[in-house]
This record gives structure tokens, C-alpha cells and sequence, in this order.
């Protein structure tokens, strides 16, 4: 098929490439220039493993362009998807601006009957905005579909969610319409399901929402073993093993971050309100997950209640492993804290650093963990990198003024650590510490 996608941030140049990928001839359309000249040229604007491999190949073998005229891309199109940022404001309402625009442009473009599919995140009755903007735009207002086809990538490991999707949801207005996606998504073999546009575009804020809920459940719960004394490791492996718990996201730390989470509780809370509904579940996962850091930086204050001159090796920078995104990244929050506290601060992360640069200052980046901690009176773990689950903690502990971990990820095994001569802090694991 020849397919448009608008947009070439993480949900677009994933969606696009995986669709070429398959067979495709897909065109991906982006406003600003200098993006559309790096991925010319197999630069990525993102890091996500895997993509400039199939980026690479798919352009050389003709199924992949990118382009900044949207126009000849809709015209040569059988199905557009629209894969723009939807950004939240503080009370949680979503900005459909980027939207709107792609539906007028669309709308201007038009030469025939298309499918228009609503990828990016989007409040329940955006499908019905996208279709009114393009037939105002458009001089045959029925010659079109709007569909509803929520992502679900996770970043760091989008193209393999891409190629191996847990389940395929096409909200669309008639059955002929959604057996046109489903051709589309054939190969993939991947369970799908169809629903009407609204049913669709909820389930992706549902998903997220309940995600949300078990993490903030499992740092409740946490904070409950250390005041008791007791082990939230040994708590989630026993309620996961329920099967109708399950495993997945009872991970106790710092709570979620990123450009999903956060902003997609904020919003399924706002259009509750607006149509008369109160969602204080959610309202209480996102104060319990506001509060993380606070807690966290507490133990540290505990443990060093004069912060001045003291150093500290931040090791993690991006909000997860595997990405170089910023955003809601909790180790911002923390370095803000420390270095308020006039604090000296060291931080190193395998990916992100060049994206940290931009929204960190008054620390020093080092080129490893190890150059992170020598000489550091604590190592204070943000990301869980699998290179810092195998770092040499002898080695790094040698270089150490004192020999201090505070683990907001919980990586590492306590007693292992203290046999090692560390004074171990993790999260959920036993009491506080002491004041030095």
C-alpha cells in the first residue's frame, strides 16, 4: 500500500519505517526542514535501537522517503496517519493544534477517497474534530474515513513493539473501513481488534492510566516496608505471581517519567471532568508519583543532611534505559535539588548526555561512571542501564571518598553490596538511614 505519515518524532518515524519495512511504500512528512535533511542522510533525531538499521535499509531499497511537502505525500496516498505531538498543559488539557493543522492541510490535499487514521494519543472525540476540519477543507466532505489506531510503543523498544504488537486496535466507523486496516497490518499476525472510534480512543489512556496505577501502587506499598522494616521486592514477586496481578510494572523506584505516563493520566483526568466525571483514582497515582523524588532525596538527606561541597555521581539521565529522552526525566528533579543545596554533581549516561546538556546545567558530564564517581562521596543510581547493573563496583568503590550507593531503581542486591563494605540505600528495602 501507499501510506502518508505526518509526523516524524518517535510514534512516526517508527511507524513509518516498520511499515516500509513490511512492504510498503511509505512517505513520512515533517515540517521542519533540518529533520527532513538528517534522516536523508540515515541521521537520526532519536535514539532507539534498531531504527537507523531498518531506516537505512528501507530508503535504500525505495519504500522509505521522508519530505517536507505533505501535499504530493497525501495525494499519493491510500492511507494518512496522523502521528503529531499532542502535549498536555498543567491541568491535563490536550493541545490539538498540531492536529488540527494536519487535518486542514490534509483536508486542502485531498484528491480522492482517503482513510485518515488518528495515531497520536488523543482525547475521545478527536476523530470526530478530524473529520469535521477536512470537510471544511475539502469539496467532496464525504469522499473520506477517519479511523481511530492507538500506538503502543515503548520507547527503547518501539520497533520490536512495531514488528511484535501485543494487539492491534482499528476503532472504525464501518467494518469496510477496518478490514482495509487489517490488510494493512496482516503480516504482523497480531491479535486485533475492532471497535467503534470512541471505544479506541480511550483504551490507549486506559492502558496507560492502569500501567500508571500498579507502579504507583507498588511505591505506596514501599513506602509502607520501610517503615516496617520489611522487603517490597519480596511483595511484588509475591502478589505478581497472582496471575491476575502479573509481574509487569510492579517495579518500586522513582516512579514513571517520560512523554506517555504523565501526560496521559493528565488528560484522561481532564476529559473525565469535562464530561462530568471525577477521576480521583488517577488523581492520587499521579500525587503518589509526584512525591517520589521528594522521598527520594530525602534518604539522601537523611544520610548527608549538610549537602555543601559534598559530590555526588548521578548515574541514569534519561526518564528510562535504552532512550535518550528527557522528558519527565526524574533525574532533573534531582540535580535540581542537589545542586540548590550547593552540591557538587557528576553525571554520566550512556545516550542521553547530549540531550541532558540542553536542559542541565552546573554539573560536570563525565565521559564514565567510573570518572562519575571517583572521589564522590555517594553514587546516586536514576537509570537502570544494564551497563551499570556490570559496573566493577570494587574498582568504583576504591575511587570513592565514601562508599555510598542510594539506588532509586533498586538494581543492585543489599546484602551483596554491604558484604562489599557499601552503605547500601534502595527503595522499599529496609529502614532509612542514620545522619552522618
Amino acid at each position: 500500500m501507499n501510506i502518508c505519515i505526518i509526523g516524524t518524532g518517535y510514534v512516526g518515524l517508527v511507524t513509518g519505517t516498520v511499515f516500509a519495512e513490511l512492504g510498503n511504500d511509505a512517505v513520512c512528512v515533517d515540517k521542519v526542514e533540518e529533520k527532513i535533511e538528517k534522516l536523508n542522510k540515515n541521521e537520526m533525531p532519536i535514539y532507539e535501537p534498531g531504527l537507523e538499521e531498518l531506516v537505512t535499509r528501507n530508503r535504500k531499497e525505495g519504500r522509505l522517503t521522508f519530505t517536507t511537502d505533505l501535499k504530493s505525500a497525501v495525494q499519493g496516498a491510500e492511507i494518512i496517519f496522523i502521528c503529531v505531538n499532542t502535549p498536555t498543559s498543567d491541568n491535563g488539557d490536550s493541545n490539538l493544534s498540531y492536529v488540527k493543522a494536519a487535518a486542514e492541510e490534509i483536508g486542502q490535499s485531498m484528491n480522492g477517497y482517503k482513510i485518515i487514521v488518528n495515531k497520536s494519543t488523543v482525547p475521545v472525540g478527536t476523530g470526530d474534530m478530524v473529520y469535521d476540519i477536512v470537510s471544511q477543507h475539502y469539496n467532496n466532505s464525504h469522499d473520506f474515513d477517519v479511523v481511530s489506531n492507538p500506538e503502543f510503543l515503548r520507547e527503547g523498544s518501539a520497533v520490536d513493539d512495531a514488528l511484535n504488537p501485543d494487539r492491534i486496535i482499528i476503532g472504525a466507523p464501518t467494518k469496510q473501513v477496518a478490514f482495509r486496516l487489517l490488510e494493512l497490518y496482516s503480516s504482523l499476525e497480531a491479535p486485533m481488534i475492532i471497535t467503534d472510534v470512541y471505544s479506541a480512543e480511550i483504551i490507549k489512556y486506559a492502558s496507560n492510566a492502569f500501567l500508571s496505577t500498579k507502579i504507583s501502587f507498588i511505591n505506596a506499598i514501599a513506602n509502607l516496608c520501610e517503615k516496617v522494616g520489611a522487603d517490597v521486592e519480596d511483595v511484588a514477586k509475591g502478589i505478581g505471581r497472582d496471575p491476575r496481578i502479573g509481574q509487569a510494572f510492579l517495579n518500586p523506584g522513582l516512579g514513571f517519567g517520560g512523554s506517555c505516563f504523565p501526560k496521559d493520566i493528565k488528560s484522561l483526568v481532564y476529559t473525565s471532568q469535562k464530561f462530568g466525571y471525577d477521576f480521583e483514582l488517577l488523581k492520587n497515582v499521579l500525587e503518589i508519583n509526584e512525591e517520589r523524588v521528594a522521598h527520594f532525596f530525602g534518604m539522601i538527606k537523611s544520610r548527608f543532611p549538610n549537602l555543601e561541597g559534598k559530590t555526588f555521581a548521578v548515574l541514569g539521565l534519561s526518564f528510562k534505559p535504552n532512550t535518550d529522552d528527557m522528558r519527565e526525566a526524574k533525574s532533573i528533579e534531582i540535580i535540581k535539588k542537589l545542586t540548590a543545596e550547593k552540591a557538587v554533581v557528576r553525571v554520566f549516561d550512556p545516550v542521553a548526555m547530549p540531550a541532558a546538556k540542553k536542559l542541565i546545567d552546573s554539573v560536570t558530564f563525565c565521559a564514565s561512571a567510573y570518572e562519575a564517581c571517583s572521589s564522590a562521596d555517594a553514587m546516586v543510581l536514576i537509570t537502570e542501564w544494564r551497563e551499570f547493573k556490570q559496573l566493577n563496583l570494587e574498582k568504583i568503590k576504591n575511587s570513592m571518598k565514601t562508599a555510598v550507593i542510594f539506588d532509586g531503581r533498586n538494581i543492585y542486591d543489599p546484602s551483596r553490596k554491604e558484604k562489599m563494605g557499601f552503605e547500601y540505600y534502595s527503595v522499599g528495602r529496609g529502614k532509612w538511614p542514620k545522619s552522618s
